[in-house]
C-alpha cells in the first residue's frame, strides 16, 4: 500500500542511517583519542580497572622518585663512610693507624707524628660533618637527629588494600660523631678517643709503650666499626638499586597493562572508518530513493 502519511521504506533507511552514523562518531572518537574505553560510559569495568590502575602507577612513580632521593643519600654517607676509612692507605683510620705503630719505634720524634695525627683527625670530623645529603647526616649528628630512617622502597595493593613497604636505617650503626660521644670515633676509651687521640707527649717507657698498645687496639676497632658500617651501608645501596630497576619495570607492566584495557586497535578502526563511511554514503543514497517514492505519487493526481 503506498500512503502519502506514512512512508516505511524512507523510515526504515533513516533509522539504519541513524546506526551507522552512531557507529562513525564512535570510530572517529576512538581515532582522534586513541582509546577505546575512554569514559565509564565506554565501558564501567575496564574504566575502573584503569583508573585504579593509573593511580597504583602514580604511586609507584612516587615511590621510583623516593628510591631515587633515598640512592643518593646513602651514597653520600658510603662514599663519606670510605674516605674516613682511607683504603688507600694514605689517608683516614688506616694512615692513623699505621702512624702509631710507626711511633712505637724507640727515640722517634712523636711530636711531628702527632701533627700528621691531628691533621687525619681534623679531616675526618670534616668528612662526617660534611657528608650532608638534603638536610640528612648519619655520620655526625645531634640531638635532632632520628633514631631510625626509613626508606621507601616499595608499594603494592592487593584489592582495596594498598602497603607501602620500606627499608630501616638504624642510625646508630653508622654515626661517627655523636653529640653524647658514643660514635665510633669520639667514644672515649682509656682516657682518649679517636678523635682526641694525642702521643706527643709519650715517651719509650713501659707505660707509654702500653698507652701507644691501647691507641693502635683502638683505632683497629673502630677500622673493624667503620668497615661493618660500609658494608652494611654498601648492601643497602645495592637494595635500594634493584629495587628501583624493579619499580621501574613494573610501571611499564601496569602501563601495558592499561592499553589492552582501553586503548584502540588503530588497524582495525581505520578499517572500520573506511567500511563505515562507504555504508553512510549508501545510506544516505537509500533515504533519497525512498523519499522519491512519496514524489510518484503524485503522477496520479495529474
Amino acid at each position: 500500500m503506498s500512503s502519502l502519511l506514512t512512508n516505511s521504506s524512507a523510515m526504515t533507511a533513516l533509522q539504519t542511517l541513524r546506526s551507522i552514523s552512531s557507529s562513525l562518531s564512535t570510530t572517529q572518537n576512538r581515532i582522534s583519542t586513541g582509546q577505546r574505553v575512554a569514559t565509564a560510559s565506554d565501558n564501567a569495568a575496564y574504566w575502573s580497572i584503569a583508573t585504579s590502575m593509573r593511580a597504583d602507577n602514580a604511586a609507584l612513580s612516587a615511590v621510583s622518585d623516593s628510591l631515587g632521593l633515598s640512592a643518593a643519600t646513602v651514597d653520600t654517607q658510603y662514599t663519606a663512610l670510605n674516605t674516613v676509612l682511607g683504603s688507600d692507605g694514605n689517608s683516614g683510620l688506616t694512615k692513623l693507624q699505621s702512624l702509631l705503630v710507626e711511633a712505637k719505634t724507640a727515640g722517634i720524634d712523636r711530636t711531628k707524628i702527632q701533627s700528621e695525627v691531628t691533621q687525619i683527625q681534623q679531616d675526618m670530623k670534616n668528612t662526617a660533618s660534611s657528608a650532608t645529603f638534603n638536610g640528612v647526616n648519619w655520620l655526625s649528628t645531634t640531638a635532632t637527629t632520628p633514631a631510625t630512617v626509613n626508606l621507601v622502597s616499595s608499594y603494592s595493593r592487593v584489592a582495596a588494600t594498598p602497603t607501602t613497604n620500606s627499608i630501616a636505617v638504624t642510625v646508630a650503626n653508622y654515626s661517627l660523631y655523636t653529640s653524647t660521644q658514643t660514635g665510633f670515633l669520639d667514644t672515649v676509651s682509656g682516657g682518649a678517643s679517636v678523635d682526641t687521640i694525642n702521643i706527643s707527649a709519650l715517651t719509650d717507657s713501659t707505660a707509654d709503650q702500653a698507652t701507644l698498645d691501647g691507641y693502635i687496639a683502638q683505632v683497629t676497632g673502630a677500622i673493624n666499626s667503620v668497615s661493618s658500617a660500609a658494608a652494611n651501608l654498601g648492601a643497602i645501596k645495592n637494595r635500594i638499586s634493584n629495587n628501583t630497576d624493579f619499580v621501574k619495570s613494573l610501571m611499564d607492566s601496569v602501563t601495558r597493562g592499561i592499553g589492552q584495557l582501553v586503548d584502540a586497535d588503530m588497524n582495525a578502526e581505520s578499517t572500520r572508518l573506511a567500511a563505515l563511511q562507504t555504508q553512510q554514503q549508501l545510506g544516505v543514497q537509500a533515504l533519497s530513493i525512498a523519499n522519491q517514492n512519496s514524489q510518484s505519487l503524485l503522477s496520479l493526481f495529474r
